[in-house]
């Protein structure tokens, strides 16, 4: 196990009816004129807006509100409410949404901080330093930014996806209402089922030895969504579910899964390039490009990917041939992703094999670079992943 130094101190709220603290703990971080920062018209629909806002009334916090974030949320509307923040002397961000007004949330919150452009953060020409305490109310449990550094935009002008991370936008506080995703689409929320499987896949393939807590914690994880998915595809309101669900999507990205050892991140940024060009939703691009990655990288650990398949899948573990019990595992894996409504193929996606060299040259690796943390890869392996995943069957 490498060593590492582990701070989350998110305080998070779980439970029914926790959106009613709202204001209460935007009082507590400090908040005393705050952007409402949320997506469409569901959330003021479900009533959920109004809860927040009377919460807030009934705690003395003055507020402004910026709608109309979009999945993979884009650059324009962060410049947007930079400058609605910076007006009206907002010292405090609610988020309430999922991974996407989440991350824009965090966007806004850093570039209020810093006089260039926001977007030197996701282009890795600046680290972020500060930013507005950011809160979060969450309506889907999926990308894990609601107790996580982490942020995610798209940059419209040639709808480049990229991330950046950093202390200071880990949000001050969460509130996590499983009983708010009951009203999501099964095929959402089986993406947002795949976002969570995928954080954990991230941290599980590794090159870092010794590391059974983790891998434990990593398997148990899996399990769980392998078990409480299907549940509440069947039954949107099995509200214990969704709970196991919505702590796990928390669990796998605050990176308590992933300490001590190193990490890949490749499927997500194959996959970016994906969402970022046919703006696909993030999990079913995820579920098209995991499989395939696994299936071009497997045999740099084969012993991984077979205790992976045994621990993870209940695959029988051939000794004279762990390969094909690392294989086993990977199937298992794309048909679960088939048969809680995710897509396995190009076709499925929406995307075009045609497409991949605009794919990875969008991915914008230098001449002879590699990327990667469990197996470096170029530009002709990335080439190779799509060209899995665009062709990849049951």
């Amino acid at each position: 196990m490498d060593n590492f130094t582990f701070y989350s101190p998110t305080k998070f709220v779980f439970g029914k009816d926790t959106e009613q603290q709202a204001g209460a703990l935007v009082k507590e971080f400090g908040g005393s004129k705050v952007l409402l920062h949320f997506g469409g018209k569901s959330a003021e629909k479900s009533g959920l807006l109004g809860r927040v806002r009377e919460s807030l009334k009934g705690a003395g916090v003055d507020f402004v509100e910026l709608g109309g974030v979009h999945p993979n949320p884009l650059d324009d509307l962060v410049y947007e409410g930079i400058d609605l923040c910076r007006k009206n002397g907002v010292d405090f961000i609610l988020a309430v949404g999922g991974g996407s007004v989440i991350d824009s949330a965090k966007a806004i919150a850093m570039g209020v901080c810093y006089d260039g452009d926001f977007w030197d953060f996701y282009s890795y020409t600046a680290q972020p330093k500060k930013a507005l305490p950011v809160g979060t109310v969450l309506t889907i449990a999926a990308a894990g930014s609601e107790g996580s550094g982490d942020s995610v935009i798209t940059k419209k002008d040639g709808m480049i996806k990229r991330g950046t991370g950093g202390e200071c936008i880990r949000p001050k506080f969460s509130i996590l209402n499983p009983a708010l995703t009951q009203t999501l689409p099964a095929y959402q929320t089986a993406c947002g089922a795949t976002d969570i499987i995928a954080h954990v896949c991230e941290r599980y393939f590794t090159n870092t030895k010794n590391v059974e807590t983790t891998d434990r914690l990593c398997e148990a994880v899996l399990m769980a969504m392998i078990h409480e998915t299907p549940k509440v595809i069947a039954d949107a309101n099995d509200y214990e579910a969704r709970a196991n669900i919505m702590w796990a999507g928390m669990v796998a990205h605050n990176n308590i899964v992933g300490v001590g050892r190193d990490q890949d991140w490749n499927s997500h940024g194959i996959e970016h390039e994906l969402s970022g060009l046919y703006d696909c939703a993030h999990g079913a691009g995820l579920a098209v490009i995991m499989p395939s990655w696994m299936e071009f990288v497997y045999k740099h650990d084969v012993m991984r990917f077979a205790q992976w398949a045994t621990r993870v899948w209940g695959c029988k573990m051939d000794f004279a041939d762990p390969e094909a019990t690392a294989c086993e595992g990977i199937k298992r894996f794309r048909e679960f992703l088939h048969s809680i409504g995710m897509p396995i193929n190009f076709a499925e996606l929406g995307a075009k094999e045609e497409d991949i060299p605009t794919l990875v040259m969008k991915f914008g690796l230098p001449e002879g670079g590699r990327t990667g943390g469990f197996v470096k890869l170029s530009s002709e392996d990335i080439a190779e992943i799509y060209k899995i995943a665009a062709k990849a069957t049951l």
